[in-house]
């Protein structure tokens, strides 16, 4: 066990340690030279294209040093907050983090929360200045940021490029020479940490997992402890490139495991695998089941593409475990799903994959959070959607879930951004300056208000330059409303809102303007109202189109003018009776990018 070492690389959204690792790989001869490309690890055709790390990805590596062979096991982790649930477990399966910032850009929001993240795990940090070779780099400023933060020797900051693979040899010594090998007892019974899983078509859940203590061997009986499932270990092994079936995994090590699972939600990250004829007294703590943060509807926009649907969201589900659905019928958009993401760009990989994996075309609705309603009866509901929620009559207090939100930014821009944040009715907390030129500001505020357009504008006042992390801190008691918009007097669920009361009317007002430039003119008259209860506070009008019929009357008396307009309106009047206004899917998407 002492020749091992398990380490993780932490960074924000493109610091590099996608391209560091491939340079690692490729330093200790793991990958072979035709197999060798650009972030090799990032296998899905979406992660290639955003350059972003979805899926958290674990290879080992053989490096030697001094004559001696040492295993080092890399597990990569995304860098997105939306998956920090799945970072948190990453990190919780290694002894050490390299700790990967930009030299062109220094310290941002998601380079502390990861940090933070990895030091509460007692993990050895090695920091790492990456891109030293750009014309932009700052490499001192940055190191002096990093000192002031994680309190280490100006000595202790290794310097590389993940480009030219400059410094790489220095960070594989730093990794055998600071990260500690990993503790455990062999003999001890089985006790094995669930960091990942993957699913394959042909041989079902293939799950990840580091052991802490005892010995997994091929053919055991085991069990998962939180699911209470139990398996035949049909194959174990290591994670190479491809997978490297072995007869055995002691404690320390990190592999995978086969048995033949077809349900992912059998198999939750951060479960703990023990044997059944031997179970370990206690599971490995910090599991939890992991809580979509943002719901929003999806429909088909064939109807009759409805079953398809279902079931490329369960092939979804298989690959991504904390993607949740359920069905639910809409006035307006016919029969879909209410689906639970873990935040925005969970939601819009979804999105993209069913239409590049399974070719379909959906409607997403407008992006909520769950709210907690408690009743006059004193009954606690949990409502994902305006349309379920009890009547205004029954309802005693509205609570909405509240995140602790860190933005960094440069100073210039400090006032700009506090103001977006107060506008989003959040409240500051704290303000720090990280360097002369950068500033951490933390807010509370509300989810809600972060799942429209906040990130966009965040970026356009900043000029690109603020980052911006976050997460939940549980749920405040708030004055909210829920806003309908009705056509022709006809309720369209799929546009209702729940919005604090005092946003309301200008939300409400902007919406109807909107929906106006978007929806077609039809040949009879429609009003669009935006309504609180039955409160109207906001319309407009689109006229009809109308057939000029008194063009065939040219002179003669005004009567029969008269008369044609007057039948024609009688038939207007009867058409809007019976027509049905048709709502495009612009519009719905519209209001999402509403400012």
């Amino acid at each position: 066990m002492k020749n091992i070492r398990n380490f993780c690389i932490i960074a924000h959204i493109d610091h590099g340690k996608s391209t560091l690792a491939d340079r690692l790989l490729e330093h200790t001869n793991t990958v072979a030279g035709r197999d060798l490309q650009a972030q090799v690890l990032d296998d899905m055709e979406l992660e290639r294209e955003k350059g972003i790390t979805i899926k958290s990805h674990a290879i080992q590596m053989d490096y030697e040093m001094d004559g001696e062979v040492y295993r080092l096991n890399l597990i990569d982790t995304p860098g997105h907050v939306d998956f920090s649930y799945e970072v948190s477990r990453a990190i919780a399966s290694c002894e050490g983090a390299l700790l990967v910032v930009d030299a062109t850009q220094g310290i941002q929001a998601q380079t502390i929360s990861n940090l933070y993240l990895a030091l509460g795990n007692d993990l050895e940090i090695i920091p790492v200045v990456n891109k030293i070779d750009m014309d932009a780099a700052m490499v001192d400023d940055v190191k002096d940021q990093i000192v002031e933060l994680i309190g280490c020797d100006h000595d202790d900051i290794l310097c590389a490029s993940g480009r030219t693979g400059q410094g790489v040899e220095e960070i594989l010594r730093a990794i055998v020479e600071r990260i500690p090998a990993p503790k455990g007892d062999e003999n001890a019974p089985l006790q094995a940490l669930i960091f990942d899983s993957v699913f394959n078509p042909f041989r079902g859940i293939i799950a990840y997992f580091r052991v802490f203590n005892g010995t997994i061997r091929t053919g055991d009986h085991v069990k998962f402890f939180n699911t209470g499932s139990d398996y035949d270990a049909d194959e174990i092994g290591v994670l190479k490139l491809k997978l490297s079936p072995k007869q055995e995994i002691k404690a320390g090590d990190v592999g995978y495991i086969i048995s033949g699972i077809k349900v992912s939600r059998e198999v939750k990250v951060g479960d703990t695998i023990t044997h059944v004829s031997n179970p370990c007294s206690e599971a490995i703590a910090g599991f939890e089941e992991v809580k979509p943060m943002v719901f929003a509807g999806v429909y088909p926009v064939d109807a009759d593409e409805y079953e398809d649907l279902r079931a490329s969201l369960e092939k979804l589900q298989l690959n991504d475990a904390s993607l949740t659905f359920e069905p639910e019928s809409s006035l307006a958009l016919g029969f879909g799903f209410r689906c639970g993401f873990l935040g925005l760009l969970h939601m819009e990989i979804i999105q993209e994959r069913l239409y590049r994996e399974f070719d379909m075309d959906v409607i997403t609705t407008v992006p909520n959070v769950s709210y907690k309603i408690t009743t006059k009866k004193g009954e606690v509901v949990d409502v994902h959607n305006p349309s379920g929620l009890p009547e205004p009559t029954m309802i005693e207090q509205i609570e909405e879930p509240y995140i602790r939100a860190q933005v960094i930014t440069k100073s210039d821009y400090l006032g700009n951004v506090i103001k977006l944040c107060i506008d989003k009715r959040g409240t500051l907390v704290n303000q720090v300056f990280i360097a002369p030129e950068r500033v951490e500001v933390t807010f509370d505020m509300p989810l809600s208000e972060i799942v429209f357009d906040f990130y966009d504008k965040l970026k356009s006042i900043s000029r690109g330059y603020a980052s911006f992390d976050y997460h939940t801190t549980g749920y405040r008691e708030s004055k909210l409303a829920k806003l309908d918009i009705l056509l022709n007097g006809e309720q369209v669920d799929a546009l209702s809102s729940l919005i604090y009361h005092e946003h309301a009317y200008s939300f409400g007002r902007k919406m109807c303007e909107k929906l106006k430039e978007l929806i077609p003119r039809q040949q009879f008259e429609i009003a669009i109202q935006a309504a609180i209860g039955a409160k109207i506070i906001a319309r407009e009008t689109i006229k009809p189109v109308r057939k000029d019929v008194t063009a065939k009357c040219y002179g003669g008396d005004i009567s029969r003018k008269r008369k044609l307009l007057e039948k024609q309106k009688k038939g207007k009047k009867r058409m809007r009776q019976i027509g049905n206004v048709e709502v495009p899917q612009s519009a719905f998407l519209a209001v999402l990018k509403m400012d």
